[in-house]
């Protein structure tokens, strides 16, 4: 007779799986604890045991059977040296696995067939294996595609290594260039500013011995003034005439020559230079020279002037028209704030009209604000066109000069914006640059004009309908404090936007 395995002799006759936690009952056999427990809860008042139906007068205690349970705790663990089948052990009844679940993918024993695996497709673990072939196919794929991906892994390592060398070696060679470049610049400005302290010095040196030489012929005149008061208090006839006589006036003053010092012609030299610099490393050229992409990198990108509303705000400024200024065809209104170009000459009060100084003859105004380090923003709209928008030095010539209708632009102190019917003209220094005009309402036109007083740029915006630049003056020295100018011709009329103050905080 065939010997029963030894894990069938140790499974519960209740749950039919290996013993867990198996206690002993009076008569001799082991359940586990949990599950005798449960077989008397369910046999209520009847206290007996599950294999041969012995029953018991009182339920006994029950007490752990410490050999069982190492025994069964070593047929989990492994085979035992009496097990005369070898192989994979059934976790859940320690048995010899034999089948394989196709449902959930588990070695199992033929007790797992009965209680858990039950409906569950199945197979034998040799048939099973027999169509797992395929994963000897997916190893070779694996295989392959492990060979590619560490050949595309050493072509991109490579590929990391030369651009690391070849940005390296750029770097080094672009920070040297530029090295050069900026000591290059340095040493012109030092140069530049030598140049102009020498040419102060100079002229500044010709004005002292002017000054020496007129205070020399002061002395001379006082002497020889004194002299004849003398000479005229004198009471003796004879001496008066013999010292008349001996008197001797003193020479004439030689001509003066001016002081050598030509700020214009130093200006245009310099702002000339400072011109193309600016263009170069300040602002991009309209149209730029298409970089390979490799190398678009490497050009500078200046940010644009200020384009976007909120920023544009941080430093605005709400402007009003200086009275005193204003010709006398243009009227004020709204707290100074628009002026408009009638036929008829404004009455301004008792203090006269045309015979204050500050008063243009052209057809021009000044604002009252007046901006002398910083940047700064302000916003204006026009009625129509043949209007200039601008900014000038407050000694802005105020009389009429040549057939010129407007000065703004026209020297070396102011700065404009021409509108026309068709265009844009930007002046400086009598030189035009002529600007497209943007597309817009035909009869109104909002301008916004921003000043960077350090960077010596001057930007003027066409806000509708929608924000462009359309000139910048750039590289601009600015010495003195600039005010906003302009000029309207007959029937125009320029309104300066205010900006809402922001509400006082708490006290």
């Amino acid at each position: 007779m065939a010997a029963v395995p030894l894990e069938e002799q140790l499974v519960c006759p209740i749950c039919l799986e290996l013993y867990a936690e198996p206690v002993t009952l009076p008569c001799g056999h082991s359940c586990c604890r949990s599950c005798i427990e449960d077989h008397w809860a369910r046999r209520g008042e009847v206290t007996d045991c599950p294999a041969c139906r012995a029953l018991f007068s009182r339920r006994p205690d029950l007490c752990k059977n410490v050999a069982l349970c190492d025994v069964v705790e070593a047929v989990r663990a492994g085979p035992l040296t009496s097990d005369p089948a070898p192989g994979a052990r059934c976790p859940r009844h320690g048995r010899a696995v034999e089948l394989y679940c196709q449902t959930e993918r588990l070695c199992v024993c033929c007790a797992c067939t009965v209680h858990v695996c039950r409906g569950h497709r199945r197979a034998l673990l040799e048939t099973e294996r027999e169509a797992q072939q395929h994963l000897r196919e997916s190893l070779a794929e694996s295989r392959r595609q492990v060979v590619a991906a560490q050949d595309r892994l050493h072509q991109l390592q490579r590929q990391s290594d030369g651009i690391e060398d070849s940005a390296s070696t750029l770097i080094v060679a672009v920070t040297n260039k530029l090295s050069s470049l900026l000591r290059a610049l340095e040493a012109w400005r030092e140069e530049v500013l030598w140049d102009l302290t020498l040419a102060k010095a100079a002229a500044l040196g010709q004005a002292q011995d002017n000054q020496n030489r007129l205070r020399d012929h002061l002395d001379g005149l006082a002497r020889y003034q004194q002299q004849i008061e003398m000479l005229l208090a004198c009471p003796d006839h004879v001496r008066f005439l013999q010292e008349s006589v001996r008197l001797a006036a003193p020479p004439a003053l030689a001509a003066l020559p001016p002081p050598q010092w030509d700020e214009a012609g130093l200006r245009e030299g310099l702002e000339a230079v400072l011109a193309q610099l600016s263009r170069l490393l300040l602002h991009k050229d309209p149209q730029p020279p298409s970089p390979t992409p490799a190398w678009s990198i490497l050009l500078p990108r200046a940010p644009p002037p200020n384009t976007h509303p909120c920023l544009l705000t941080l430093d605005y400024r709400n402007l009003t028209f200086d009275p005193d200024t204003a010709n006398r065809y243009l009227a004020l209104s709204c707290q100074n704030q628009r002026a408009s170009h009638g036929r008829r000459a404004v009455e301004r009060g008792p203090g006269g009209d045309g015979e204050r100084p500050g008063r243009f003859e052209l057809w021009q105004v000044l604002c009252s604000q007046s901006f002398k380090s910083g940047c700064h923003y302000w916003e204006v709209r026009l009625s129509d066109h043949a209007v200039v928008v601008g900014v000038a030095y407050a000694e802005l010539e105020r009389r009429k000069r040549g057939h010129n209708p407007n000065n703004i632009g026209r020297g070396p102190c102011s700065w404009g914006l021409q509108v026309l019917e068709d265009r844009y003209e930007a002046w400086h220094n009598g030189q035009s640059q002529q600007v497209p005009e943007p597309r817009g309402p035909p009869t109104q036109r909002l301008l916004g004009v921003e000043l960077d007083m350090a960077a010596g740029c001057l930007s003027f915006f066409s806000l509708e309908p929608q924000t462009q630049l359309l000139h910048s003056f750039s590289g601009s020295l600015f010495t003195k404090p600039l005010h906003p100018v302009f000029w309207l011709c007959e029937g125009r009329t320029v309104t300066l936007c205010q900006l809402p103050e922001p509400p006082a905080g708490p006290v």
